[in-house]
């Protein structure tokens, strides 16, 4: 019988590699339920190859059709089916969370591709997927490579885990330049194909802050033993260093369909998903240390991270807004992560124990950082 997959997020990136996986092995998954945000064209256009599936809008600009429920409890409830196997987080950001803990309460495979889930509430998913006998199976690249390497190995041999960073589209631009670098530049990464956001973000480093977040939650791992190293190839997605002094590592394309396969079959490898990749002609792999002065945002979303409780909530929704400003031009690059670190710093700190808590830091961030960005002149008018 193939495993029945419900997809939030099944308009964007990931949900549509998903939705492609899902069509190339019918004997292996069935898809039974889709989310979107808005969108009810492409959410309908995305799932019609599909029999009988069950289309959910997070928001409706107003009465959808027939058969297409609307709202964050219809999406819960689908992810809480007992006519789902696996649950693919592949979209909503802070949205995310209450479908994510839905599917977690079901004792669902959740298969994670949207961080901000575990950014937000890391130990309050992790909980819920604990007493509901739910596992998390990571779909970003860096830790399903992690997943892979401590597959059969003991959680105490493990010594170190390192997050590769490709260091983004700007990080061959002088450091002189940073600051007014466009959206533009900003969006044109050379190895990857990804959306406006998550591409921003690997400019700024902050999604790599994000990623040392999550692997902290996903795998247990303190903060310091957490590192992080450049690697422009992105050839080697992740590793682990062992207590023995062996380091196992993971490499592939950079190509996001192996990893959302792997997550999906719950760690069975599929026949032909990616190309192999060409070892012979890679010609070297290259490592670098992070350079603070270029990527501050790394060090922000750490000290976050570290803060614990409700802080990396704050810090995730303030870089939400302060994406969504660099995009439209009202701020310039360099103020981004600055502005994320102010609201960051002010918030006054709260434990995060429930849904309603984290909720209102997001909520309280989201007001700080618009407030911030309607303080700054429009970038515009200053580049150039």
């Amino acid at each position: 019988m193939p495993t029945r997959v419900a997809v939030i997020g099944a308009t964007g990136s990931i949900g549509r590699q998903a939705l492609e996986l899902i069509g190339r092995f019918p004997e292996r998954f069935r898809l039974v339920g889709a989310v979107a945000g808005h969108d009810l064209p492409a959410l309908l256009d995305a799932t019609r190859p599909f029999a009988g599936v069950r289309p959910v809008l997070a928001q409706a600009a107003g009465p959808p059709p027939p058969g297409v429920a609307v709202g964050t409890e219809a999406a819960c409830e689908l992810v809480g089916s007992a006519e789902v196997d696996v649950v693919l987080v592949a979209g909503g950001a802070a949205a995310a969370l209450l479908p994510t803990l839905a599917a977690c309460r079901a004792g669902h495979l959740v298969a994670l591709a949207t961080k901000e889930v575990l950014v937000m509430a890391g130990e309050l998913v992790t909980a819920t997927a604990r007493s509901g006998g739910a596992e998390i199976v990571p779909v970003d690249s860096e830790h399903s490579a992690i997943w892979q390497c401590l597959r059969g190995e003991r959680p105490e041999s493990v010594s170190r885990l390192i997050l590769t960073a490709s260091g983004g589209a700007l990080r061959g631009l002088p450091l002189d330049q940073l600051e007014s670098a466009t959206p533009e530049q900003a969006l044109d990464h050379p190895n990857w194909r990804m959306g406006p956001k998550v591409t921003i973000d690997t400019a700024t480093m902050i999604n790599k802050g994000l990623e040392v977040i999550e692997a902290h939650f996903l795998f247990g791992i303190p903060y310091p033993r957490i590192e992080v190293l450049i690697h422009p190839q992105s050839a080697v997605h992740s590793a682990v260093e062992f207590c023995d002094g062996a380091l196992m590592a993971q490499l592939g394309r950079a190509d996001m369909r192996l990893p959302i396969a792997l997550a999906l079959s719950g760690g069975e490898r599929l026949p032909g998903v990616v190309p192999p990749l060409p070892l012979g002609q890679l010609g070297r792999l290259d490592f670098e240390e992070v350079d603070a002065g270029r990527y501050p945002g790394l060090g922000v979303v750490r000290r976050a991270g570290e803060r614990g409780g409700a802080v990396p909530a704050v810090l995730n929704a303030a870089n939400e807004v302060a994406v969504d400003a660099f995009l439209q031009r009202r701020i310039t690059f360099g103020e981004l992560t600055r502005l994320v670190e102010r609201v960051t710093e002010r918030f006054p700190g709260g434990a995060g124990e429930g849904v309603e808590e984290l909720l209102a830091a997001d909520a309280w961030a989201r007001r700080e950082a618009a407030l911030e960005v309607g303080r700054s002149r429009p970038a515009a008018a200053r580049v150039g």
